[in-house]
């Protein structure tokens, strides 16, 4: 690769002995830089993301970077950004990872949304909405795979001149993981807080239900043009995340309906299994409420809004941070893809937190008689970690120094990043949202994704073939072993042979082939799969 001009700047240049020519720096950030790039073997644009050379040095997280990037290219959906090639080219003597993606031309959801802002105050209900869905059926797909996104929030969602929503930077944040020794010493942050889960802010184990709650913040966002939690740390916001209620949207943006508000609560508990189950489920409320067409024009209440959120911890181990998004300008429009935000300084090492999820009362029932929600599956338990210190007080006083030491080992002992992935990550128990440590745990094994299950009714009533004797054999993979059991049973159908397979990026137990393949036709008595299973386990 050549350089032009300052650090970090490489237009002219070109990566993979020449395919990809760099033109134009389209954003460039602490962790990454991002090129308008032409492919000269497709004759098309492309998009490609450097991760700077600091982060190539370390041959663990390269690995696991190419893992990821080989995974997310098999995400096909209308609302993802597709990633088509990754690679590594040489630095300075150092090898840099980028991958290559599709690009998009449009904007950041963010800069859409100041838009809106300038003219209304907030993005109308409707479109707000209709975004959320969009970003949620992205989500669907990539949960059905394992892949958790681990990321979200407006500038990771982009929208194109004609207003398809688009997610990008799947499986980044996980890729991260590997990275800590590097990120330990240069202090980088990874990810945004203010959209923080309360269980990446504690350093648990992270499933599908914590995106839910990341696009439930950003869905506040877009209805009222603030979001729920902020402060004047990190620590301040991830303390909020753990311990405070936000407001409900309706008392800042009138429009609001009560429906809108439950849909937002929910999405927002601080218990995952008070959340939605899955994408589907909180995807299939935004289109009944869309459907039912109670979406008027914002009406922002004047002085309104959340305040300082856990201002009570204080700003005494972070320094100060300015989180206002300011009005794009020209420069933005032009730049939609956003590099991670640039670091904060080295932290001092701590050790891994104790402390156990704080514990909720029980899901509440429908908010309002004509916004009920859908009967749904009982989600994955989500334990909590046993505490080795005395039980909290009780209250926000008597919880807040076990809770804000739990958060303050948490930012601290993975090298200050503020997480978009988690330290438990790897543990296989912790990875389904069930508890447990990572410290007896191979940290390249992956643990079994609970919530990729199929519908007994796939098997049960299948769906008839062109033979009216036969029937279409259901798509088993990625879905976990347990659940496609449990459906082949019911349809009294056998499973011949289960072949285990090293591979780490679906997890434990994710059905990785089948043979019959899905969509073949069979009879009853041909009913018997043989199915390649993965044991969470790296390659060999």
């Amino acid at each position: 690769m050549s350089q032009d001009g300052a650090q970090g700047r490489y237009a002219g240049g070109s990566v993979a002995g020449g395919r990809y020519q760099l033109r134009d720096l389209l954003g460039e950030g602490g962790m990454a830089s991002v090129y308008l790039a032409y492919d000269t073997a497709l004759d098309r644009q492309v998009a490609i993301k450097t991760l700077h050379t600091e982060l190539g040095r370390e041959q663990s997280f390269r690995e696991r970077f190419r893992r990821e990037a080989q995974a997310v290219a098999k995400l096909q959906h209308t609302n993802i950004v597709s990633v088509f090639d990754t690679g590594e080219d040489e630095l300075d003597g150092s090898l840099m990872p980028y991958i290559v993606m599709e690009y998009v031309e449009g904007q950041p959801l963010g800069s859409v949304l100041q838009a809106d802002i300038q003219q209304h105050g907030a993005m109308p209900a409707d479109k707000a909405l209709k975004v959320t869905a969009d970003v949620l059926a992205a989500l669907e797909t990539s949960h059905e795979m394992g892949l958790v996104h681990r990321d979200i929030k407006p500038g990771n969602v982009m929208m194109t001149k004609r207003g398809v929503v688009k997610v990008m930077d799947f499986g980044i944040a996980r890729a991260m993981q590997s990275g800590v020794t590097s990120m330990t010493q240069t202090g980088m942050v990874v990810g945004t807080p203010q959209y923080l889960s309360p269980e990446q802010a504690l350093g648990r184990g992270v499933d599908a239900r914590s995106d839910l709650y990341s696009v439930g913040i950003m869905l506040f966002q877009l209805l009222t043009g603030r979001i729920p939690f902020d402060a004047d740390s990190p620590l301040a916001i991830a303390y909020a995340h753990v311990q405070e209620e936000p407001v409900a949207p309706s008392t800042i943006n009138r429009s609001i309906t009560p429906a809108m508000d439950a849909l937002v609560a929910r999405a927002l508990k601080k218990n995952p299994n008070e959340r939605f189950p899955s994408a589907a489920a909180m995807r299939d409320e935004c289109l009944r409420l869309l459907s039912a067409g109670h979406t008027g024009a914002p009406v922002i209440v004047a002085g309104s809004g959340p305040g300082n959120s856990g201002s009570a911890v204080g700003s005494a181990v972070f320094p100060p941070v300015d989180h206002s998004t300011p009005a794009p300008g020209p420069h933005h429009v032009q730049t939609p893809y956003q590099p991670t935000p640039a670091p904060y300084g080295p932290p001092t090492p701590a050790p891994t937190p104790t402390y156990g999820y704080p514990q909720h009362t029980p899901p509440p029932g429908p908010a309002t008689a004509s916004a009920p929600y859908r009967p749904t599956p009982t989600p994955t338990p989500y334990t909590a970690r046993p505490q080795t210190g005395p039980a909290p007080t009780g209250g926000v006083k008597g919880n807040m120094p076990a809770i804000v030491s739990a958060i303050v080992v948490t930012l601290l002992a993975i090298g200050g990043v503020i997480v978009a992935m988690n330290v438990d990550d790897e543990d296989p128990g912790t990875e389904a949202g069930t508890g447990g440590t990572s410290e007896s745990v191979d940290p390249d094994h992956k643990g079994p994704n609970l919530g990729a299950t199929i519908d007994t009714k796939k098997c049960t009533a299948p769906r008839e073939g062109d033979d009216p004797e036969k029937f279409e054999v259901p798509d088993f993979r990625y879905k976990n072993i347990e659940s496609v059991k449990a459906c082949i049973q019911a349809a009294g159908w056998k499973i011949k042979k289960e072949t285990p397979v090293n591979e780490n990026v679906y997890g434990e137990g994710t059905i990785l082939t089948q043979f019959p393949t899905d969509g073949t036709e069979i009879s009853e008595d041909e009913a018997e799969f043989t199915l390649e299973i993965s044991t969470g386990d790296p390659a060999s």
